[in-house]
């Protein structure tokens, strides 16, 4: 180094010290770190000072002792970079990229924080876990035979031997996909090394888009023999009359479900009674824990699955399809347990009062959200008319909810989503929007409001609870949403303290107007992201004091966690778990959600772009909805598939101009903002990574 800076000299030494077991001699850390010897001394002589360096018969090791030694999972970045997100829930700790050379994306790991310009880095001491034993990779270098992991946050080359690539024909492997099986993972300064074990397929094959996820992620359809042998044990033993005897049986009651057309898994059923002036609703839960025992093998299974991954066309489940599909489904004309929600609201459908227990039920119907909708619309006759009389009223009581949690101040984001059709050969065969109407929302709110109720129980009546919190957004990324706001003609101060109705003020101002849906979304992605944690702290989008997730234990392990804390205050047994546990499972299963999505927002994408690999060369209306220095993002506004318009295809002199979040030409003027309405050609669909390009055709509309 030329010039003396202690700030870049200090994480040098402590990294290159950390990679050694044995203390090292001054001459051979005076060979690995780029600065002067007397320099060197110098630092050294202030760390040993500082107690961060110990020295040994004049050798110099790290002392771990004072070091803040953290445990965590392993969060790639494609940039190289990558982050440490804490097991025990803390804020996530940057690790730059020499030390990610080391690991994979997910690789469980232990190390310490070290200071580097002021800021918290990560140094790896070891690998407690390796996520992954198998990648699906390109060729991408014949002549040093080197594999590189389609996933982009696996950047690392993994070396193949050269016998293996001759053996593959070069020019039909460009597009060939190959599962390679690491040998030897990768140091600070050897590769991984890997053999190819399987060849999956060409990328032109139709049905590869969702294999290459699956199989990219580990996702398992079996489950293992000793849950599913589990299982069959318990079932040959289950004694089904003895457990209608001991719950309530409201197997009379007129209760149904109503999910998606697609749906194969019912979670939930409900059923309203009108009583004078007040309502009483009736939610039944699927009583998922009665056959999943904790800390056994299907248990076990489950918690490590986190949450069932949707992929377009098919699921990849929770639980055995024995449990979601058929015994804890709520199927209409069958005896099911379940644990049931029971509210009373009055006229102005405020909770006048509550109870949960274990029940017995018999739905009487599987209605869709569409089929739903035209019972209450009269467009078609129900099985009965005491069912359309229990949803026109079930409408009403929705209305009167929803008015009180917008006073309230919850934010509904309502952000449009699109449905990508798949035929039976597994194309994508057509990108239709998926339209939520007030079927969708009387389920919403009667689940929410289940969930907020449970959410109180076991906040006053348990030691111990698992919650679904919202925090409050940071001011930097607030203060960032009202600079593009204020683009957008939207201009407002910051408030001293955020509350709900702040940005339900935002959301309000723009409906209807051309730029609504990227509002929304903006906003949206100003919040903090929720999560699980055994701490109440409350939902700050919902506007909420106390909120669970309660409703879904079929899809969902974080349920099955309240249901057994639920259970545990009705029969007044102690639980099997502690906060232990609870702390571990919330930072577990919110990172499997966050999983979750990032895979099925990545096969929606990967199917996007097949979708439009004929499309090349054709021109569609378009919304900017991402201005960065390399260029301009853009959503397709039909199919909601967004691709990139790179600046240095912009006919003109085009300059970024951060701060008002816009290109703007130097000659003519013209620019391209946030929100701008624009026709764009494909130029170019790279399926493999479900990216688009896109060129601007015409100055925008």
């Amino acid at each position: 180094m030329d010039t003396y800076d202690k700030e870049q000299i200090i994480p040098i030494i402590e990294a290159f010290l950390s990679s050694k077991k044995k203390a090292v001699s001054f001459g051979e850390l005076s060979k690995n770190v780029p600065v002067d010897k007397k320099i060197l001394r110098k630092i050294l002589r202030e760390l040993i000072k500082q107690n961060k360096i110990i020295t040994t018969k004049g050798n110099f090791s790290l002392n771990k002792e004072t070091t803040k030694k953290v445990v965590g999972t392993v969060e790639a970045n494609p940039a190289g970079f990558g982050f440490l997100i804490p097991k025990d829930g803390s804020k996530d700790i940057y690790i730059p990229y020499f030390e990610m050379q080391k690991v994979f994306d997910k690789d469980e790991v232990e190390g310490y924080v070290v200071l580097y310009k002021g800021k918290e880095e990560l140094r790896i001491e070891k690998v407690l876990k390796r996520a992954r034993k198998e990648f699906v990779c390109t060729i991408t270098d014949f002549k040093k035979c080197i594999a590189n992991p389609i996933d982009e946050n696996h950047f690392q080359d993994i070396e193949l031997s050269k016998k293996q690539c001759k053996e593959i024909e070069r020019k039909p492997a460009e597009n060939q996909l190959f599962l390679v099986k690491i040998t030897r993972y990768p140091t600070k300064t050897q590769k991984a090394k890997g053999k190819i074990v399987e060849k999956i397929g060409d990328l032109s094959e139709s049905s590869l888009s969702l294999e290459l996820l699956k199989r990219k992620h580990n996702l398992k359809n079996k489950y293992p023999k000793e849950a599913l042998k589990e299982l069959e044990e318990f079932l040959e033993k289950f004694d089904k009359e003895k457990e209608i005897k001991r719950r309530k049986d409201l197997r009379h009651q007129l209760c149904f479900t109503i999910d998606p057309v697609r749906a194969k898994d019912f979670d939930d059923a409900v059923y309203l009674e009108k009583e004078g002036d007040d309502y009483r609703l009736f939610v039944h839960i699927a009583d998922v824990s009665l056959f999943i025992k904790y800390d056994k093998a299907l248990d076990k299974e489950a918690y490590e699955r986190g949450t069932t991954v949707y992929l377009p066309g098919e699921a990849i489940h929770m639980l055995p399809e024995e449990l979601s599909s058929n015994l804890c489904s709520l199927v209409p004309n069958q005896d099911r347990f379940c644990l049931s929600v029971e509210m009373v609201f009055d006229k102005s459908a405020r909770l006048k009062g509550y109870e949960i227990y274990e029940s017995v039920i018999n739905s009487k119907a599987r209605l869709t959200y569409d089929e739903a909708l035209d019972i209450i619309t009269g467009k078609t006759n129900p099985i009965c008319n005491e069912l359309r009389d229990i949803l026109i009223q079930m409408e009403n009581l929705f209305r009167k909810r929803h008015k009180l949690r917008w006073d309230l101040g919850s934010i509904d984001f309502d952000i449009p989503e699109a449905e990508i059709v798949i035929d039976e050969t597994g194309e994508p065969s057509a990108i239709i929007p998926y339209e939520r109407h007030i079927a969708h929302r009387v389920i919403e709110e009667f689940m929410v409001s289940a969930n907020e109720v449970v959410a109180s129980f076991i906040s006053q009546k348990s030691p111990l609870g698992f919650y679904r919190v919202h925090e409050k957004p940071n001011p930097d990324k607030v203060k960032n949403l009202l600079e593009i706001l204020a683009g957008l003609g939207y201009k407002t101060k910051i408030p001293d303290e955020f509350e709900p109705k702040f940005f339900q003020r935002i959301i309000e101002h723009f409906e209807g107007k051309e730029e609504e849906f990227l509002v929304r979304f903006l906003t949206l992605r100003s919040m903090q992201k929720a999560k699980y944690s055994p701490i109440d702290i409350g939902h700050f989008g919902l506007a909420s004091e106390h909120y669970t997730h309660f409703t879904s234990p079929i899809r969902r392990y974080p349920d099955i966690i309240v249901h057994r804390i639920v259970k545990s205050v009705l029969k007044k047994k102690s639980l099997a778990f502690n906060m232990n546990y609870l702390e571990e499972a919330a930072v577990h299963l919110s990172e499997k959600e966050r999983l979750a999505d990032k895979i099925e927002y990545e096969a929606i994408d990967m199917l996007r772009a097949r979708f439009m690999k004929d499309k090349i060369g054709e021109v569609f209306d378009g919304i900017i909805t991402g201005i960065v220095q390399s260029g301009i993002f853009v959503q397709i506004k039909t199919i909601l598939a967004e691709g990139f318009v790179s600046v240095g295809s912009l006919d003109g002199d085009f300059v970024y101009d951060q701060d008002n979040h816009r290109f703007i030409d130097t000659k003519s003027h013209k620019t391209y903002r946030l929100g701008d309405s624009v026709k764009v050609k494909v130029i170019k669909v790279d399926e493999k990574r479900g990216k688009l390009d896109f060129n601007m055709v015409e100055e925008h509309i």
